[in-house]
This record gives C-alpha cells, sequence and structure tokens, in this order.
C-alpha cells in the first residue's frame, strides 16, 4: 500500500493567500521528510474559502525545489477548461524540474467552472477526451497533427519534454458514473473518494472499473479519506470537527452547478450536495473518517483498505483549512509514524513508468519517429 495526502489549499476567515501557499509548502516538504509516497493538490476555481489553489503545476514546480524523494501529484488538473499545449509543457516542466517525480492526475471539475471560462458544460467530456489524447501525443511524438473538434495541430513538436518514458504516470479522476468504464476500457488508474461519491455508489464504481479492465491488467485505485491524527479520539473529535464541518458546508455550495449540463455527467455532483446537506460528524465518522489516536488510526485504515480494496491510502488533513499549520504537521507526523508498520513509503516504485498510454486516437498521426513505444500495465512493477 502507498500514502498520499492531498489539499486543494481553502483560505478561511483569518488566514491570507500568501500564508496559505507557505503552509501547503511546508507540509510539503515535511511529507517528504517522514516518507509519504505522494501529495495530491486539486485545481478549483473562484471560490476562495473553498480552494485558492488555481494552478497545482506551479505549486507543484516549487515544492520540487525544496524537496527530493516524494512524488508530486495533480488531483486534478482540469483539462477541458485549458490549452492542452498549454498544459502538456507545464507539465513538462514541473516533470523536469522535480527530476521526474510527476503524477499527471486528470478529470473535469465542477459545473460552476465551465461557464466563467466560456465552455458549456456538455462539452467537458468530449473536450477532456481530445486534450487528453492531445497531450500524450505531443510526449509520444517527435512531431504530430491533431485534428479534432476543439483541439488541432499540424506538425506540432513540443519543447520541452518530461523527464519520465513515455511520459509521467496519468491517473482519471473517477467523480462520475462514466469515468469508472471509461478509465477500465483504457486501462488507467483512477482515484476517488467517498467525500464525493457517497461509500455505496464508489463501491459500485469500483466494482465497474474492475471487471470492465481487460484481462490480466491488475486495477490501481487511489482513494482520500478525511483524515486527523491526535491524542486520543475525543481530542481528534475537538480538534477536527469545526473544519470538517465548515468543508462540507462549502463543498455544497460548490457542487451544485451554475447552469444545467449533460445530465449524466452533472446529476452526481447534484447528488452530492444533496448529501451533503444532511451529513454530520458522526455520519462521516462512521463512514469513512479516520479520526482518533495512532493506534486507532491504523486499525481504521485497515478497515477502509479491506472495505475498498485500494492501493493508495490518501490522507485528507484540514479539510476545512481552519486549523492551525502546527497541528496539521503534527497530525501528519503522527500518522507517518503510525504507520511504520505497514510500512509508509513501503508501496512506492522507483519509477512508477508503466503507465499505459492512452490508445493513439484517429484524430492523431504521429511521425515515423515516435519517442518510444508506451509501457503497458504488466511491463514493469508498481503503478
Amino acid at each position: 500500500m502507498r500514502f498520499g495526502f492531498f489539499d486543494q489549499l481553502p483560505c478561511a476567515p483569518g488566514y491570507s493567500e500568501p500564508q496559505r501557499y507557505k503552509d501547503i509548502l511546508a507540509q510539503i516538504e515535511l511529507g517528504d521528510a517522514v516518507g509519504f509516497d505522494t501529495v495530491w493538490l486539486g485545481e478549483i476555481h473562484f471560490i476562495r474559502e473553498f480552494s485558492i489553489l488555481a494552478d497545482p503545476l506551479m505549486v507543484l514546480a516549487a515544492a520540487a525545489q525544496r524537496t527530493s524523494r516524494i512524488r508530486l501529484g495533480t488531483a486534478v488538473t482540469l483539462l477541458p477548461l485549458h490549452s492542452p499545449i498549454k498544459i502538456a509543457e507545464e507539465a513538462a516542466i514541473a516533470d523536469i524540474l522535480s527530476d521526474g517525480r510527476l503524477e499527471f492526475g486528470v478529470g473535469r471539475g465542477i459545473a460552476r467552472h465551465y461557464p466563467s471560462y466560456g465552455i458549456p458544460p456538455e462539452e467537458s467530456r468530449a473536450r477532456f477526451d481530445e486534450a487528453l489524447d492531445f497531450i500524450l501525443a505531443a510526449w509520444t511524438n517527435d512531431s504530430f497533427s491533431f485534428d479534432g473538434k476543439y483541439f488541432q495541430a499540424r506538425e506540432l513538436t513540443l519543447v520541452p519534454r518530461p523527464v519520465q518514458t513515455p511520459h509521467p504516470p496519468v491517473r482519471i479522476a473517477a467523480n462520475s458514473p462514466d469515468t469508472f468504464p471509461l478509465a477500465a476500457r483504457h486501462r488507467l488508474p483512477i482515484f476517488a473518494s467517498p467525500l464525493i461519491n457517497p461509500p455505496d455508489k464508489l463501491k459500485a464504481g469500483l466494482v465497474v472499473y474492475r471487471q470492465g479492465l481487460p484481462a490480466g491488467t491488475v486495477d490501481d485505485t487511489a482513494l482520500a479519506f478525511p483524515v486527523h491524527v491526535a491524542s486520543s479520539r475525543a481530542q481528534a473529535r475537538a480538534e477536527c470537527e469545526p473544519g470538517l464541518l465548515r468543508f462540507l458546508r462549502v463543498a455544497t455550495e460548490a457542487a451544485l452547478p451554475s447552469v444545467q449540463g449533460d445530465a449524466k455527467s452533472f446529476e452526481a455532483f447534484r447528488q452530492v450536495r444533496a448529501r451533503m446537506e444532511r451529513v454530520t460528524y458522526a455520519d462521516m465518522d462512521r463512514e469513512m473518517g479516520v479520526f482518533g489516536d495512532p493506534k486507532y488510526c491504523i486499525a481504521r485504515v485497515r478497515e477502509l483498505q479491506a472495505e475498498y480494496g485500494f492501493d493508495e491510502f490518501i490522507c485528507y488533513f484540514n479539510q476545512g483549512g481552519l486549523m492551525d499549520p502546527a497541528l496539521v504537521k503534527q497530525s501528519m507526523t503522527l500518522f507517518a509514524g503510525s504507520h511504520a508498520a505497514f510500512p509508509i513509503g513501503a508501496g512506492r516504485c522507483a519509477t512508477r513508468s508503466n503507465v499505459r498510454l492512452w490508445p493513439g486516437p484517429s484524430t492523431w498521426r504521429g511521425s515515423s519517429h515516435a519517442r518510444s513505444r508506451p509501457l503497458r500495465r504488466g511491463d514493469d512493477s508498481g503503478g
């Protein structure tokens, strides 16, 4: 099992934006020192109290200069909102600056982002598919042409190129029902969270994903859970409940689409909002929380691993952004120390380079000098 931690950097009243960026960089440094395998940063726009992390690749590039071991992941880069050329370039730079430690997580985000970017929400799936095809073609060919509905290129040569070959590992956020089978068809690893998908729907989605994988493919799932480690269960609740309930309140407002979009894809977000409006701390603790002393948290992670069968446990510390940074660091350190029995960091592969390349679509044509053949799941060890 691998261990990571996630943040989307909410900026609660009383905190400044510069301070919050200093906080997350310090936490990534600590994560590197105490043995976490990966840090995952989200991309969210226009909702200060929910997140000020508009460009996780930029933050990861900064974190790369302060760390030497921990892998640096986006959770996720919102492909439909951006030029795939720009994302391919920026991600390549982050991979270079980190000496090949980038994990490229991709997704579509919440519906309310789309109007401000001038993009109809119903285009999100098609734009996502095209953008990912485009980026992978750019990374794996000396030059290529692309003829899509939304993105085009003719004899394009991308520079710079990522350090990892054929490209940084790609992982898809599975937050809507149609994403689980899509990820399975393309043999791509996923991440998800019961904070977004109710536990019963998440488990059903994981079954769809695992059953849909081609024969011989080993699934790779990374799941995020709310975590706070303290001296006791009561102390953990006292320290984390205010922030957790604030997160639920703010997430409730953020989850509702501001306009009607693709009914199938964005109905999931409306259901998230309805669920979050009625959830309590006790519900979170019972269904998905890891809140307590180190011994309790060890047992709880084992329970969740048996329940969901994940390959990477992702800690979501300080969910609402209310905790003092020192308390967040203390929780991280206690978690890392308590999981020496697993041990933390033991699941990490040296290169993580065996991600499967999305099959080359009809929309792009590579040169005869492709950089390397795509490594397929099972060609090497790890996920």
